[in-house]
């Protein structure tokens, strides 16, 4: 077991392995190439009886770990969504890892709660938010949802529920649209009310939410005894990053009295800047927000940006005061473990306010429209190739395509299928990592352009290998 002066020895040679790993991520393979089981194989069957060195568990680390990994932080990973990564927010988990900091009430760490509420105003001014709404940092989108969910459940039982259990509470309805993330059916199912009572409604062309079918769903569900409860709206959704009419949907929450809680996870980071500011307009109709700085604002995983307009009704939904968390602190200041699921909570704060004062917020400004700009500049890539097809609009940083050669236009199937194996044969050169989704049933390559360190050559690279690859199927 390593002493004081070990642990010096090794933090510094760990910091230049970081840092080496990160100068030269771009040798890496994007996507692991490893195959099932072949990380488990290699490690041994029992722990160790004595201890083992630190440079042996490095070397291990190196040789059988790292190989498994798949290297999100590097800028040819275009797959699923960004869980972006900087300097100065790995260098915060740094300090966060070393105090080891449970902070679950102000009196564990006065500053960890302090700095917190002091980062949700900053967050709340930088994206427009409303004023008077309060936030808390949650682990993820689906967490911070979760909770949306519950708010709603226990605000609509008087609180009941919490107490007695459902009893006369059953046909409880939670609405959302067709593309929406698919934590909100595991959300509906943690939360008790069933996976049958999620009524997924139409999209329109653009695949957001269609106001009149949500309506449509709602006053069939009351004539039929049911319970609508809240709506779940998205800015940027998964696949496409369809943009929720918020206004509509916020007049229509509004006069069916339901709880509109919007998920922006993704988009949510692209509100900094002004210009994009349209995508939340009515957003004072909502009751919650969330967004997700660990994915598009350079932040570490995991930080969830969660807002409420009801911290009465959010507290209420979780507090718990057992004799051991009693404090005469309780009521001049904020106790985050009542804002949510988790007793426990790690010192996320840090990086945050790490991040927001080494960027500045001109500095995330530009990083995000860098990151628009080289969607929209791939985007006119593909509208100028003949054998490619843009299956929806960019409005953000994702690029939704398909491979369309002229002998198989009409052939959906055969296009699916050859799109398919498009993606496979990219993802195993291990020079690019790509994912896909359906969109009205036909597959389509996603490619996602808000890696920190992503430039326009890392997707001019992609988009030649993407092209030749795709011609030689």
């Amino acid at each position: 077991m390593i002493d004081i002066r070990d642990f010096r020895r090794y933090a510094h040679e760990f910091a230049d392995w970081m840092a080496d790993y990160l100068e030269h991520i771009e040798q890496y393979p994007v996507k692991s190439q490893v195959q099932p089981h072949e990380i488990f194989d290699k490690l041994p069957d029992h722990p160790p009886e004595g201890g083992e060195t630190m440079d042996v568990i490095m070397k291990d680390f190196q040789d059988i770990i790292l190989p498994g990994v798949t290297h999100w932080q590097s800028p040819s990973f275009f797959a699923y969504f960004p869980a972006n990564s900087s300097y100065p927010s790995v260098l915060a988990e740094m300090l966060t890892a070393t105090l080891g900091a449970q902070c679950m009430v102000w009196e564990t760490s006065p500053a960890a709660a302090e700095l917190e509420e002091k980062m949700m105003n900053w967050l709340k001014e930088m994206t427009g938010l409303p004023a008077a709404w309060d936030g808390v940092i949650q682990d993820t989108a689906s967490t911070a949802t979760l909770c949306a969910i519950l708010t709603a459940r226990e605000r609509f039982s008087d609180f009941k529920i919490n107490e007695e259990g459902f009893g006369d509470f059953i046909g409880l309805r939670v609405y959302c649209s067709t593309e929406t993330h698919s934590s909100i059916e595991k959300d509906v199912k943690i939360a008790g009310l069933g996976r049958r009572n999620l009524v997924k409604v139409r999209v329109d062309d653009l695949y957001r939410l269609d106001p009149a079918a949500l309506e449509e769903a709602i006053m069939k569900d009351r004539a039929a005894g049911l319970k609508p409860l809240c709506v779940i709206a998205t800015i940027g959704t998964t696949g496409s990053t369809a943009i929720d009419p918020i206004r509509d949907i916020g007049r229509l929450c509004h006069k069916h009295h339901l709880w509109l809680h919007i998920d922006a996870a993704l988009a949510g980071t692209a509100l900094i800047l002004p210009e994009y500011r349209w995508m939340s307009d009515g957003i004072e109709l909502a009751d919650s927000f969330v967004f997700n700085p660990h994915k598009w604002m350079f932040t570490n995983f995991d930080s969830s940006a969660y807002f409420v307009k009801d911290r009465e009704s959010l507290i209420r939904t979780f507090e718990i005061l057992p004799e051991y968390l009693k404090s005469r602190s309780r009521g001049l200041v904020n106790d985050y473990r009542d804002w949510g699921v988790a007793l426990g909570r790690r010192f996320r704060a840090l990086k945050l306010w790490f991040v927001i004062r080494n960027f500045g917020v001109n500095g995330i400004q530009d990083k995000i429209r860098c990151h628009l700009s080289l969607a929209k500049n791939l985007e006119s890539k593909i509208l100028n190739e003949k054998d490619f097809e843009l299956m929806v609009p960019v409005l953000l940083n994702t690029v939704c395509f398909r491979f369309k050669p002229a002998d198989c236009h009409d052939d959906d199937d055969r296009l699916n299928a050859l799109n398919e194996e498009l993606l496979n044969r990219l993802n195993r050169t291990g020079q690019m990592y790509l994912s896909h989704t359906k969109l009205k049933g036909k597959y389509t390559i996603r490619m996602v352009t808000s890696q920190t360190s992503v430039e326009q050559r890392h997707v001019n690279q992609a988009w030649e290998l993407i092209k030749t690859t795709a011609r030689s199927l």
